[in-house]
């Protein structure tokens, strides 16, 4: 019964076999026959996520941020003012080559750190674009069976009416011609 059905909603639809859909228009076509929901994949959802992907966003959200920013700032500036403070036991004297040494290592670990996450980031838009696609194709599916009903209700009124109309212009046509009889007497 449902593979009737689904035949015959995509032939109305969208003029084409069933079998013949692509498989995203065949998900739709299934949907609506089954009338379930269209649910968001788990990525889309944020689930699923191992350690190392959450560690990842993670870094990239708090090393990508103003405050992260300032913060460091303050580090730097904090680095540099102690050992020229403290120029005779500094721990890191002027050229601060401890101090680069530092940034060159953060850099090399936060960068790929935050590629990794740009391209889960990445993937889930594409997945939460395609659940886009599938619910505005579903909608718009919908939208055009429901005005095939509207219109197969608006017809079916207008047949009524039509209907309706003829039996008057019927009755009323009885009612001249028994007047014509009745005056042509009198």
């Amino acid at each position: 019964m449902t593979d009737s059905r689904r035949e015959a909603l995509a032939r109305q639809l969208l003029d084409m076999p069933y079998e013949a859909l692509p498989p995203v228009k065949r998900s739709v076509i299934d949907l609506m026959v089954d009338k379930a929901p269209t649910a968001a994949g788990p990525h889309v959802k944020g689930e699923g996520a191992r350690f190392g992907d959450r560690l990842a966003d993670r870094v990239a959200a708090v090393g990508g941020s103003w405050g992260f920013i300032i913060a460091f700032g303050v580090v730097l500036v904090g680095w540099m003012g102690l050992n020229l403070a403290l120029m005779s036991r500094a721990f890191d004297p002027y050229p601060f080559i401890f101090l680069n040494l530092m940034l060159s290592t953060l850099a090399a670990i936060q960068a790929p750190v935050i590629m990794m996450s740009q391209n889960r980031q990445a993937a889930k838009d594409r997945e939460a674009a395609e659940h886009d696609y599938l619910v505005n194709l579903r909608a718009e599916l919908e939208i055009m069976r429901l005005h095939d009903k509207l219109d197969a209700v608006r017809d079916q009124q207008l047949m009524d009416l039509i209907a309706g109309n003829t039996q008057m212009l019927e009755l009323l046509r009885g009612q001249v011609a028994a007047l014509g009889k009745g005056g042509s007497t009198t």
